[in-house]
C-alpha cells in the first residue's frame, strides 16, 4: 500500500508471474466461495446475510483508502447504514426498496456532512453516494438474483461467469500474454488474457444458462460475453481508482488479494448485468 515501508520480497515459489501469492489466493478464493455455497444450498436467504456483511467490510475499506490516500472524508455512519438498507431492502421490495433506501441516504449524507463546514463539502458528499452507489447499490442486484425461485441458480451463473472470466483470462494471460490491453491503467492485462476470458465465460454461460436455467444457447453465448465485459470493466475501474488514490490495494483483510474491495471489482458490475440480462432471457 503507498506510504508503507519497503517489505521483503514474497518466496519466489509461492508469487506466480500475476504477481500474486498464489498459495494464499487460492486458498481465500475458495474459502469464500464456500461461505457463498453453504448460504445458497442452506437456506438461500443467508446469502443475503453474506452480501450485507461483504458490502459493510468492503464500503468501510473504500472509505478509508479515501481518507487515507486523498483526504476524502466518506459520511461514514449514514453510508454504512444506507447501504445496508439498500442490501437489505433488495430482498422483499427489489427495485423500489434499493432506490428508496438509496435516495435517503443521499439525504442524510447532505445533512450529516454539514457540521464539517464548507471546506470539502461537495467532494466529500460525492464520494459519499458514490460509496453506496457503486457497493452498496450495484451488490443489491445480486440480491435480487436470489429472490426467484430459481434464484440459487441465478446466482450461480453469475458467480460461475465471474470465476470463469477471471481464472480463463489469469491462465491465458500467464501462458501466452504479450499484448497490454491497458498499460497505464492495468500493466498486467493483455489481449491474450482477455480472449482466454472470453473463451472461458461464454463456454460457462451456455453451459449455466442453458443446464441450470433453461435458457437458449445463444442466451448463454449473450451472457457469457457481457459477464467477460463487465469483469474486465470492473477490474480496469477499480484499478484506475487506486492508482488515482496512489494504492496498490484497497485493504489488507484477505492474504493474496488485498482487501475484499479488491476481490469485489469485477463482481459488482457484473451483478447488475447478470440480472437485467437473466430477468430479460429468463422471466422468473
Amino acid at each position: 500500500m503507498a506510504g508503507g515501508g519497503e517489505q521483503d520480497a514474497p518466496a519466489p515459489s509461492r508469487q506466480g508471474r500475476a504477481g500474486r501469492d498464489l498459495r494464499a489466493a487460492i486458498a481465500v478464493g475458495v474459502g469464500l466461495g464456500a461461505v457463498i455455497l453453504v448460504s445458497l444450498f442452506l437456506v438461500r436467504q443467508l446469502f443475503v446475510v453474506v452480501v450485507a456483511a461483504a458490502v459493510g467490510v468492503a464500503m468501510y475499506e473504500l472509505a478509508g483508502a479515501l481518507k487515507r490516500a486523498a483526504g476524502i472524508r466518506v459520511a461514514l455512519v449514514p453510508a454504512l447504514a444506507g447501504g445496508q438498507a439498500v442490501v437489505w431492502l433488495a430482498w422483499p421490495y427489489e427495485r423500489g426498496g434499493v432506490l428508496t433506501a438509496f435516495v435517503v441516504t443521499i439525504l442524510v449524507c447532505l445533512v450529516w456532512r454539514l457540521k464539517d463546514g464548507a471546506d470539502g463539502y461537495l467532494r466529500d458528499v460525492t464520494a459519499s453516494v458514490f460509496t453506496v452507489a457503486y457497493v452498496a447499490m450495484f451488490a443489491s442486484f445480486a440480491v435480487m438474483l436470489v429472490v426467484p425461485e430459481d434464484g440459487v441458480f441465478r446466482v450461480l451463473a453469475f458467480l460461475i461467469g465471474v470465476v470463469l472470466s477471471d481464472t480463463g483470462g489469469y491462465v491465458a494471460g500467464v501462458l501466452f500474454g504479450k499484448h497490454p490491453m491497458a498499460p497505464a491503467i492495468s500493466p498486467k492485462k493483455s489481449w491474450e488474457g482477455f480472449a482466454g476470458s472470453m473463451a472461458a465465460g461464454v463456454v460457462g454461460g451456455v453451459l449455466t444458462v442453458g443446464l441450470l436455467l433453461g435458457g437458449q444457447w445463444w442466451h448463454g453465448v449473450l451472457f457469457g460475453a457481457a459477464i467477460v465485459l463487465t469483469s474486465t470493466t470492473g477490474d480496469l475501474v477499480e484499478s484506475l481508482i487506486k492508482r488515482d488514490l496512489g494504492l496498490k490495494d484497497m485493504g489488507t483483510l484477505l492474504p493474496g488479494h488485498g482487501g475484499l474491495m479488491d476481490r469485489m471489482d469485477s463482481l459488482l458490475p457484473s451483478a447488475v448485468v447478470s440480472w437485467l440480462l437473466l430477468h430479460l432471457f429468463v422471466p422468473a
